[in-house]
């Protein structure tokens, strides 16, 4: 279980995390969610004891991480993957942590074959993508067989089968008993993994609540109707805590309700007790990254604009046609033979060709007749 008092942490005069107090459970994935520079970072650094608070404090299975006597085996944790070193190989770098508290060989390779770096083990790290290095780094991790995991965007730069390796891994860990706290800015990953959230922006809490909690506080537990027979459901599901809105109502005979405080095998239950056709039951939710976005929408410190539009330029007359333009005829192609004409370039001090050579040189026919006639062609 990990805790937070009153955690705050102060640069200068700049509060980075104020006043945090929040609890994880054992036995759930807790997502840690908030906008760039919401102080997740440094509040996770802070239960770590990489940084000092400057007012409050934490524990981690009732104890700050400083006083574990073997921390690997208490909390494992990835806030950088990349901090190793470049010239080691995956394996010796799992082995020199194991061997600082006493982690046998065989651990090593479980960890190794867990992270599905079986293959690269004995590569140096420096030419590990950044997916193979998050892996290292969660490997690294779970080298002790930690009660308490602590991951900081664990999915960063991974594929798809090792973002599905990693919601798989967190939700078996949690199964096992173990307290987990992974912070990520997808939500959609989030909402499939995760069973509750603590978000923060600008350095406080702003919700330590469940998903389907947070999502219906957002307006997006309701129940899509189309009947048509809305007076008589109306009038059988009005009670306190339900509120009925007409959605459309056209010419045609079937309107649409929206339900909000029942759920829809009421909703169906009721009209069926009452005869009432419906021809579409659907409940309704909004994204996780819908209802985050309208939390945290002022609380983040850096909030893009939407691309400004443009009015489209519309011409006319001749304006709006393209010039004509002739094509410009190809030459004639030339006879094969003349094609790829091969030209001896002469070397210095020779003929060329048909006698045509930069140094004074005569035809072949004329440099015969110039040679004198030896003894035995005189007769």
């Amino acid at each position: 279980m990990i805790k937070a008092y009153g955690l705050t942490k102060r640069y200068g005069d700049r509060t980075v995390v104020q006043d945090l107090d929040f609890t994880v459970h054992p036995v759930t994935v807790t997502g840690f969610l908030g906008p760039n520079g919401a102080g997740k970072s440094t509040t996770m650094r802070m239960l770590l004891g990489l940084d000092t608070p400057t007012r409050g404090r934490s524990t981690i299975g009732g104890h700050s991480y400083a006083t574990h006597g073997a921390p690997l085996t208490q909390v494992g944790a990835l806030l950088e993957a990349r901090s190793v070193h470049p010239g080691r190989s995956a394996r010796n770098h799992l082995l020199a942590l194991a061997h600082t508290h006493g982690i046998p060989r065989s651990r090593v390779e479980e960890v190794i074959a867990l992270a599905g770096l079986t293959g690269a083990a004995d590569r140096r790290v420096k030419g590990f993508s950044l997916g193979m290095g998050q892996r290292l780094g969660i490997a690294a991790a779970l080298l002790g067989d930690p009660a308490t995991v602590i991951l900081d965007e664990p999915v960063n730069g991974l594929d798809p089968e090792g973002v599905l390796w990693i919601r798989t891994l967190l939700r078996s860990l949690a199964a096992e008993g173990r307290t987990v706290l992974v912070s990520s800015h997808l939500m959609t990953e989030m909402a499939l993994t995760a069973d509750h959230l603590i978000i923060i922006g600008r350095g406080r809490l702003l919700a330590d609540t469940t998903i389907d909690e947070l999502v219906r506080q957002a307006g997006g537990a309701s129940v899509k109707v189309i009947t048509p027979q809305p007076d008589d459901l109306r009038a059988h599901l009005t009670h306190p805590g339900v509120e009925i809105t007409t959605v459309a109502a056209a010419d045609s005979p079937l309107h649409e309700l929206r339900v909000r405080g029942a759920e829809a095998a009421h909703i169906g239950a009721v009209a069926a007790a009452h005869g009432i056709t419906l021809h579409e039951l659907t409940p309704q939710t909004v994204s996780l990254e819908k209802a985050f976005m309208d939390l945290t929408q002022d609380a983040a410190d850096h909030r893009s604009q939407p691309p400004a539009t443009r009015n489209p330029i519309h011409l006319t007359g001749a304006a709006a046609r393209p010039p004509h333009r002739t094509p410009r005829p190809l030459p004639p192609s030339p006879p094969p033979h003349a094609r790829h004409p091969r030209t001896a370039s002469p070397r210095p001090g020779s003929c060329a060709p048909n006698g045509t050579s930069s140094s004074p040189c005569a035809p072949l026919g004329s440099r015969r007749q110039q040679q004198p006639r030896s003894s035995w062609e005189s007769d």
